[in-house]
């Protein structure tokens, strides 16, 4: 299991004319567009909203080239309503009229969104061979009976592969640096055990404190902050440098509280203006072992604290509706 950098409701795209199994699909989920002719549902797709990649930054002033992720710039997207109109699966019956459903696929191979072909028994061979060329991602044979939780399960798994693979350099290179829990399985894990407890709907990295901004259907935020052995230590040092409370340098020491500071400079760290208040931005931690040991713990966001206000996915279904 891979954590992507940040991931929010997108569309899937049904293309269909009759297929029950698509109906009872669009039935049971949200965030679906359905078009019942192949040609309606390729000239939307190819005007529909794009994916927008988080920026690098490129420094020529160092004796070598340095290349940075814009980080801040990744978060900010939770405030673009445009989100979640971007199409990242494609679920297509191979029987349309007027064009098959490899021909679809054939006509949209330039755009990055994961295919679905849906095929009977009699096209099976056709789907293995579109799927050994590279033409779709994954197949349904319509005539099973576990066809429909397939097919779900099946867009879910392509919906994550679709977000690593619009930021695979950027997130390739964080996991280097600052964000090394990235690399992590464990930790991955962790955070869809949040989605399911908390309601989650999308998450995005955060810079100072480092972590994951996490946000329910409504918008509400929490900040999951990741430290390493390596951060901890510098929390304690920072506050041991700023004249912290004794208790408060104790408890950092013995790697029993985690904080997040949220006072001014938003960078997570001790300074003295908190003096005795510590206890309130301090959680205990929760350890993931990985390839390194992680402390983290899950904060209520401040109000105010984000530049700018999520738009939210329940607001997106309203204005929507």
């Amino acid at each position: 299991m891979k954590l992507p950098i940040y991931s929010h409701p997108t569309l899937t795209v049904l293309v269909d004319d009759s297929s029950p199994l698509l109906q009872g699909l669009s039935a049971r989920r949200q965030s679906f567009k359905t078009f019942h002719r192949a040609d309606l549902a390729l000239d939307w797709l190819m005007e529909s909203p794009r994916h927008a990649a988080p920026s690098l930054r490129v420094n020529h002033d160092l004796p070598g080239c340095s290349v940075t992720v814009d980080v801040e710039g990744i978060f900010r997207v939770s405030s673009q309503r445009e989100r979640f109109e971007i199409a990242s699966v494609l679920v297509v019956d191979f029987y349309m009229p007027g064009m098959n459903g490899l021909d679809f696929c054939r006509a949209l191979q330039h755009l990055p969104c994961k295919k679905i072909l849906l095929a009977g028994a009699a096209e099976e061979r056709i789907a293995i061979d579109a799927l050994n060329e590279g033409l779709i991602d994954r197949y349904v044979r319509k005539q099973d009976q576990d066809a429909l939780p397939r097919l779900e399960d099946q867009i879910g798994q392509l919906r994550q592969a679709w977000f690593l693979d619009q930021a695979r350099v950027e997130r390739a290179l964080l996991a280097l640096h600052d964000y090394s829990f990235l690399r992590c399985p464990r930790l991955a894990a962790v955070a869809r055990q949040l989605y399911q407890r908390h309601g989650f709907v999308e998450h995005y990295i955060f810079p100072r404190p480092n972590g994951i901004l996490l946000l329910d259907g409504a918008g509400k935020a929490q900040l999951m902050v990741v430290e390493t052995e390596r951060g901890m230590q510098a929390q304690f040092e920072m506050a041991r440098d700023s004249g912290a409370p004794r208790q408060l340098l104790q408890a950092l020491a013995d790697r029993s509280v985690l904080p997040f500071f949220q006072h001014l400079g938003h960078d997570g760290m001790y300074d003295k203006s908190i003096n005795g208040s510590w206890r309130h931005y301090c959680r205990e931690p929760q350890i993931c072992e990985g390839e390194e040991l992680y402390y983290w713990a899950l904060f209520e966001l401040p109000p105010g604290y984000l530049p700018e206000q999520p738009y939210s996915h329940a607001q997106y279904l309203r204005d929507a509706a």
